[in-house]
Formats: structure tokens, sequence, C-alpha cells
């Protein structure tokens, strides 16, 4: 029988009906209509701390700070896309959902290849593509390919619902989790059909001082 596709989404504003969350309900109607599973998690307003590079994911397989994260972990492991949503601080992403994304990538050890990433970032004015590419970096560096749509991956709001009258951004994102459909639909295809790539062994690390 053929699995399930499914998507973790996880808000990194405070706000559980702001801007960002009209995104991804957005998103959410169309991967509902397609038939794949969506857990959507609000961050904004967790306790989450910053990585303190202790090294003892390594020897735990897990974050030292039992919280949130090793939760999302499993969820990630099981997930076929992970989106991730933000608004503008300050030219860039709030700080809890960074503080969870770089301790959720580090902290684990499963293969992330080939799961399909997705950022959607809003702002009243400006910022969001350096915020757009602050996220990106992190599937980027998983090898999992990033899902684009017909314009950058924003949404323009300031006060709660404004982004209603955004409707260039609500098409936007719709398209994006088409694509987002699309291409984890293909991958498992692929997957079934082709294998997935090869990969190197050993991994290579070269340090910039020696």
């Amino acid at each position: 029988m053929e699995k399930n596709l499914k998507v973790l989404m996880l808000n990194g504003s405070p706000h559980e009906n702001g801007n960002t969350a009209l995104a991804f309900r957005e998103m959410e109607q169309v991967f509902r209509e397609n038939g794949v599973e969506v857990e959507n998690i609000l961050l904004g307003k967790k306790a989450i701390r910053g990585c303190i590079a202790c090294g003892t994911c390594r020897k735990n397989g897990k974050c030292v700070f039992d919280d949130v994260v090793n939760e999302l972990a499993e969820k990630f492991s099981d997930a076929d896309g992970l989106v991730v949503g933000s608004p503008v601080y300050f030219g860039s992403a709030n700080g809890t959902l960074v503080s969870a994304l770089q301790r959720l990538f580090y902290s684990t050890s499963f293969d992330k290849s080939l799961k399909v990433g997705a950022s959607v970032v809003c702002a009243r004015r400006s910022g969001c593509t350096a915020t757009f590419d602050e996220l990106n970096k992190f599937f980027t560096l998983a090898n999992m390919p990033v899902a684009s749509s017909q314009y950058w991956n924003n949404i323009y709001g300031g006060i709660p619902g404004e982004a209603e009258t955004d409707m260039e951004g609500r098409q936007v994102m719709r398209v994006l989790a088409r694509n987002m459909v699309f291409l984890m639909k293909s991958i498992a295809l692929g997957k079934a059909e082709i294998g997935i790539p090869q990969a190197e062994e050993p991994r290579v690390w070269t340090n910039f001082i020696r």
C-alpha cells in the first residue's frame, strides 16, 4: 500500500493567528486537497534556547536540552517535507525559530537527503529576501531539494490578518504548496523506479585552518 506523504510545518511566529499563520493556511489547504498529511506547530512562544556546542548529541543521539526540539526530531525524520515560516525581525528570522532549527539539524543524525524543504517569510515592508535566504541555508546544507514558487516565498502584512489583502502573496503560497507536492511525489516515484543518488564514502571534511 502506498505511504501517505507527510509535511511538517514549523511556524516561528509567536502569533497563532498572525500573517505567517495565514500563509501556512493557504499551503495547508492545498496539501490536504492532495492527500498530504500535515502537522502544523507554532514555535514562536516556546522557550527554546540556542545550541551551546557541547557535543552531547553526538554521544546520546539527541540534544542535551530535552525540550520541543527533541520532539520535532522524530516528526522531521518521518516527514517527506519541511516548511519553515517566520516573520521578519530586524532583517532576519525569528530567533526562537533559528535556535530550534540550528539544534534540530545539528543534533539529528538521520538522513535528510531528498526531503523537500520550503521557507515562507512575512514582513510589513522589507527584509523578506534576506530572511528567505537565511532559512533556505538549512535545507541546502542537508542535501534537501528546495521548493520554489512563481515569486520568492513572501507574503506581506503588518497587523494580524493584513496579509489577507496580499492576493499575490497568497497565490504564491498555493503555488508553492502545489510545487512541493509535485516534488515529493516525484521523489517518491524516483526512489521506487530509479533509486537514490549514490553517496560518496567516506565523507570528506576540510578545515580552513590546519
